[in-house]
């Protein structure tokens, strides 16, 4: 006897009981997005791993730790990606998609990092990204926020909180960078591992710090917000404005800097109470300097990350999701003549009734076997089908839940009709 393979480590199955919630969402954010006038793209899941390391910045741990990198048969080095705006960003680059356009653009998929797996953590995991290129001023900012808290609305999440913050113009924080690595340098001693490895490649990181003995330090540390640049102030005080006649509720947390160095101006983050040490759900902020720095057209652009699993997990929690849907119809077949002819009379329902989901018994069983089916698929109505049915040709409707009505005869030639009707009769 084989040994069973295992599933890779941090990399989970979604299980069909699991895949209402899953589709719930998505269908959400399709529909909203629509509504505020994003349209989809596709990009691939591998990219060239120098993309990931001159977007996302080589002193992140995103760069030096996480990303799973290989090198092709071609010998070329790739990396699966372990987030959507760099691969999106080249792919606006890579189709000539800028020369003063804008464009609202969105993708859903799977992102990989090589981290500890945990509650809402995995190593395989799932974002919606969405991003807004070619826009300047704070009122882009003020609607992806408030996109954002639309789908909170949408999906009945409520234990979310929105944190704000403005990291200035690259100008701006690089001369903030050199204040605080001076001010950490100072204080040599105390810093953690972590930190003093991120100290010379990025001192802001050192303000993500989660370690229980780096905060007092960090909460005494220069403050970003002392040293933004008068534009970049009048652009975070025009959006606070924004949200609040948008009504979104926000707390400014000025040791927000974001993990990925390509972040400029505006950044955010939903985060939540509910999930433990994975507080984050929601995250994003400007880049106005990366399709730059990628070979692009200088361009503005702004953009989140949602995290489906962690998503999923909060409307779990909420209990928001529909109920996951059986059967609507299920026939019930007995005799060689009735099993032939029951196929062809499935096809027909489900061309009758888009949406509705057709069950047919298969692989025999007597008649009482294959009621039980039918109750375990929650169809609330049985077709009949057996060989004097057959041979009138006729159907028996069999309603399966109290209150649904009494068993009638209907003509298999009327049958679509006549079933589709009794589901009218329903609503």
């Amino acid at each position: 006897m084989s040994i069973a393979i295992p599933p890779v480590k941090g990399m989970n199955d979604l299980l069909p009981a699991e895949a209402p919630l899953w589709q719930h969402l998505e269908g959400t954010v399709r529909e909203l997005l629509h509504a505020y006038g994003y349209d989809e793209m596709r990009v691939p899941v591998v990219e060239h791993t120098d993309l990931f390391k001159r977007a996302i910045g080589e002193h992140t741990d995103v760069v030096e730790k996480e990303m799973y990198s290989f090198e092709d048969k071609g010998g070329e080095r790739l990396t699966l990606r372990p987030e959507a705006t760099a691969g999106l960003v080249r792919a606006v680059i890579s189709n000539g998609m800028l020369r003063g356009a804008r464009h609202k653009l969105w993708c859903i998929g799977p992102m990989f990092r090589h981290e500890k797996p945990q509650k809402g953590r995995f190593r395989q995991f799932h974002q919606v990204d969405v991003e807004a290129v070619g826009f300047a001023g704070p009122d882009i900012d003020a609607e992806l926020i408030a996109l954002t808290a639309a789908f909170w609305r949408r999906l009945g999440i409520a234990r979310v909180t929105l944190q704000i913050n403005s990291l200035g113009t690259a100008d701006a924080r690089r001369a903030y960078r050199a204040v605080l690595a001076d001010w950490f340098r100072a204080r040599y001693d105390a810093l953690d591992e972590d930190s003093r490895r991120r100290l010379e490649g990025n001192p802001l990181r050192i303000l993500d710090s989660k370690n229980p003995a780096m905060q007092d330090m960090i909460a005494a540390a220069p403050s970003l917000p002392e040293h933004l640049d008068a534009g970049s102030r009048a652009h975070f005080d025009e959006l606070q404005s924004m949200l609040r006649a948008l009504g979104v509720p926000f707390v400014i947390n000025p040791r927000l800097v974001r993990g990925l160095d390509y972040y400029s101006r505006t950044v955010f983050e939903w985060t939540t109470d509910a999930l433990g040490a994975q507080d984050a759900v929601c995250s994003g902020g400007r880049y106005d300097g990366l399709i730059a720095q990628l070979g692009g057209e200088p361009t503005p652009a702004i953009g989140f990350a949602m995290g489906v699993e962690r998503v999923v997990e909060l409307m779990a929690q909420a209990g928001s999701a529909p109920a996951a849907r059986g059967a609507d119809v299920y026939i019930v077949a007995q005799g060689d003549a009735a099993v032939r002819a029951a196929l062809p009379l499935a096809d027909a329902l489900r061309g009758a009734m888009p949406g509705r989901r057709v069950e047919v018994n298969l692989g025999g069983g007597n008649f009482k076997a294959q009621f039980r089916r039918a109750d375990r698929s929650a169809a609330p109505l049985a077709v009949v089908l057996g060989e004097d049915e057959l041979a009138r040709g006729v159907a028996q409707l069999k309603p399966l839940r109290e209150g649904a009505g009494a068993p009638s005869e209907i003509s298999l030639a009327t049958a679509p009709a006549a079933v589709a009707q009794w589901f009218d009769g329903q609503a």
